[in-house]
């Protein structure tokens, strides 16, 4: 019965990575086909590899940028919360919601906005931001130990506090800067092939990184003195991990702007399909994050048509009406 078990288990595994593949791959196919240019899957590949299409010139200049920001973007943000949840033991943990993404949004504005010429280094400085906002919120919320509930709270808090700042920065520079503009509305609209060099680079080294970070994660199940019965170093295992987060958060914030409730909504879906193991969860969940994304940035190209409302402005209405059910359903254990 329990071989049984195992192998339905396996099989809804594998249905789910199936089927998230397929729903990326449909999704992707269709937010290049959106707009005035349409393109059959044949037009495409062979305006991509076999020989000169106009068409196909145009989309891949202009869309193709945009959707491949919003999929690493999505999966970097996604996995970025699963290990935030795991390190803080905090199931409403999310880097919006703990102000890490506005910590690193502020630091990208004001690189954007004083040092216009290191553009190429603004997810550097996001990172740097990213990383003070969370050593902020960890040192404030510090009472002996950690309450989940004083982490969300001063998170909110420290989220508030660089959100206003990042809109002064943005008001103080009349609009006019398009880089700080563009971080802090989420907008990806002008975004080009140079954006995408940048966010690959973080995206795909922090992805790597993440997978190393799977046993940790696992282990940040157990109380603390369990982890140390175990003989391994608790602190320097959170504060590892918690950079790898902040690393993913930093560069996806640097491109995308700073997005709230993604890292909350993707691992709770997960753990629904694959389970709380961390090496299924966390590939699982920037396949999810990628998904949601694109469909957050592609419904934002179409609900308001000829206008565009941005893909943050998407997740952050559906991760709040979330984040309500989820704090109503755990306020028994969390509110205490």
């Amino acid at each position: 019965m329990s071989q049984l078990k195992k192998g339905r288990m396996k099989g809804r595994v594998f249905a789910a990575f199936l089927m998230v593949i397929a729903a990326l791959i449909l999704l992707f196919f269709v937010s290049v086909n959106l707009g005035s240019i349409k393109l059959s899957f044949l037009q495409l590949f062979r305006g991509l590899f076999v020989e000169y299409d106009q068409a196909v010139a145009s989309v891949y200049d202009l869309r193709i940028p945009r959707i491949l920001i919003s999929m690493m973007a999505g999966a970097g943000l996604a996995c970025a919360g699963v290990m935030f949840q795991a390190v803080l033991k905090n199931p409403l943990a999310d880097p919006g919601i703990l102000g890490i993404s506005s910590g690193a949004g502020f630091a990208a504005v004001a690189a954007a906005a004083l040092f216009p010429q290191f553009y190429l280094a603004a997810p550097v400085f996001s990172f740097l931001g990213g990383l003070l906002a969370f050593g902020m919120v960890y040192s404030l919320a510090w009472r002996g130990t950690l309450s989940p509930l004083r982490i969300i709270l001063m998170g909110v808090a420290i989220q508030s506090l660089f959100t206003g700042l990042s809109s002064g920065v943005n008001s103080m520079s009349g609009g006019n800067l398009l880089g700080v503009a563009s971080i802090v509305e989420g907008n990806i609209t002008m975004k080009t092939w140079s954006d995408v060099k940048i966010l690959c680079v973080f995206v795909m080294l922090g992805l790597v990184l993440t997978m190393f970070c799977a046993r940790w994660c696992n282990l940040m199940g157990l109380e603390d003195k369990t982890i140390r019965g175990l003989g391994i170093h608790v602190d320097r295992v959170r504060l590892l991990v918690s950079l790898t987060a902040v690393f993913l958060v930093g560069g996806c914030t640097a491109i995308v702007g700073a997005v709230s409730f993604l890292g909350l909504l993707v691992p709770h879906i997960g753990r629904i399909f694959v389970g709380s193991e961390h090496k299924l969860l966390l590939p699982f969940s920037a396949l999810l994050g990628a998904f949601l994304f694109l469909l957050a940035d592609t419904l934002g190209r179409t609900i308001a048509y000829p206008y565009e409302i941005s893909a943050g402005i998407i997740l952050s209405v559906a991760g709040g009406i979330v984040f309500v059910i989820l704090l109503r359903k755990s306020g028994g254990i969390y509110g205490k």
